[in-house]
């Protein structure tokens, strides 16, 4: 097989295991608090055993290892959000959220990167609010506060993910994403006294979560992470975008399959769905002739996109 075929095949199994992190959020019985703290110290752990990791960490100044460390707050709480969101709606809602921030990110970024707004950009927000009312419209009203949650979600990636790309070529992939997701560890730790009804942070998980866990931490962060840095190596950066933004597709689908989520949804949905993804591929099909580059920083942070120019 061609390198590059074998690596498109790997790319796309990447994002199917991303989108099997809505669905074990679903299935984890953990609140999202718990189940992110756990996610989070399984991957950093995992992270802190690989001698490279280690190494990178003591040549790394301070001042770097501080900008990654706010950054991976940023990551915590999308995270966090993302599964708060799961939790007070489904699967499928969720994923849908989390497809909103390419459009975040189109406005989010030409602000921290002190560039001219490209009024294309714009045609990308416009174009996804009827989708975004459709979806509103389309689910139960008790679900319709996940969807708030959501969007927040979304925004913390933009946000994240803008901040990545400007320190893209300052740290191994590996040990900045260590970084960020053990500042996030830390984080979550010290917020979770502040929070309501998350006494059970520390606590062990039973035997049902603690599995889901392991397959969430190690086969759906790490796996893919290590796989998808091989993959670009062989992919160009439009090529690696169009099939991470199939993720939201991805979880829907096994969400109706896995946990017959079609069932709570109308119609309105999943035209709504239809709607935000056509703008979403719309983004780097505008942007197709600019020049690219690839983040794996994100690969490393977020199951949802390896988010470009």
């Amino acid at each position: 097989m061609q390198p590059v075929n074998q690596a498109r095949l790997q790319i796309h199994f990447c994002v199917l295991l991303w989108g099997f992190t809505a669905i074990l959020g679903k299935l984890i019985t953990l609140p999202a608090l718990p189940l992110v703290w756990w996610r989070m110290l399984l991957v950093t752990g995992a992270l802190l055993l690989v001698p490279r990791v280690r190494r990178q960490l003591r040549t790394m100044s301070w001042r770097l290892i501080g900008a990654y460390a706010g950054i991976g707050v940023l990551v915590s709480l999308h995270w966090l959000t993302f599964y708060a969101a799961i939790k007070l709606s489904n699967a499928s809602v969720g994923a849908t959220c989390i497809a909103l921030g390419p459009v975040f990110l189109a406005f989010i970024e030409p602000w921290l990167a002190r560039r001219k707004f490209d009024p294309r950009e714009l045609l990308i927000g416009v174009a996804v609010v009827p989708g975004v009312v459709m979806v509103v419209g389309g689910v139960p009203v008790d679900m319709r506060i996940g969807i708030a949650v959501g969007v927040l979600s979304a925004l913390f990636v933009a946000l994240f993910g803008s901040l990545n790309k400007r320190m893209v070529e300052s740290g191994d992939p590996l040990t900045v994403t260590f970084i960020e997701l053990g500042t996030g560890t830390l984080f979550l730790t010290l917020l979770a006294p502040l929070l309501p009804h998350q006494g059970a942070l520390f606590v062990l998980p039973g035997l049902h979560d603690a599995l889901l866990l392991l397959a969430l931490a190690f086969g759906c962060t790490l796996l893919p992470f290590t796989l998808a840095l091989v993959a670009l190596r062989h992919m160009s950066a439009f090529g690696t975008q169009m099939v991470t933004n199939l993720e939201p597709v991805y979880a829907i689908v096994l969400a109706i399959v896995l946990l017959g989520e079609q069932h709570e949804l109308d119609h309105w949905f999943y035209l709504g769905v239809v709607v935000i993804l056509a703008a979403v591929f719309m983004h780097p099909l505008l942007h197709r002739k600019q020049r690219v580059t690839t983040q794996p920083e994100l690969l490393g942070t977020t199951e949802s996109h390896s988010m470009v120019d």
